[in-house]
């Protein structure tokens, strides 16, 4: 691997979103991680824990500036009828001087809550959605 140049760092300024084709201009940040589920092995004369990998969970934070009703209208109605709001997120990274973009779609993603209404007057309006995943594929990959 040849030496990095400091413009090729990403910046989160050129992140985007969309969920279910939906274009999210309004995503000031995102984040999602995928969690191993390890199971402790015990074994004789081992002092060390030992673990095996027996699955993963996907977990992940969208936020917003407050612009639209979108998530209302998206879960409140499923919500109050038992139904739940499955959602299908890509998200892509990019930056003019990167090596490359790197572009994720997640799948399955379950929102897990609804934020009605949340203000405080002289203050700019935010919104911060907790998620789970039980599947995902990378679209794209910056490589050198």
């Amino acid at each position: 691997m040849e030496a990095m140049n400091a413009q090729q760092v990403m910046s989160g300024t050129e992140g985007e979103v969309w969920i279910n084709d939906q274009y999210m201009a309004q995503v000031t940040a995102f984040k999602a991680e995928v969690t191993l589920v390890k199971e402790e092995v015990n074994q004789v004369k081992k002092r060390g824990k030992q673990y095996k990998v027996t699955g993963w969970e996907g977990k992940g934070t969208i936020k917003m500036n407050h612009v639209s009703s979108y998530m209302v209208q998206i879960m409140a109605d499923n919500i109050k009828n038992g139904h739940q709001t499955v959602c299908t997120i890509v998200v892509k990274l990019s930056d003019p001087d990167a090596i490359g973009d790197e572009r994720v779609v997640i799948r399955d993603a379950t929102f897990d809550k609804l934020t009605l209404m949340d203000w405080e007057a002289k203050k700019l309006t935010e919104d911060n959605y907790d998620f789970t995943f039980t599947d995902y594929d990378i679209l794209d990959a910056a490589e050198e």
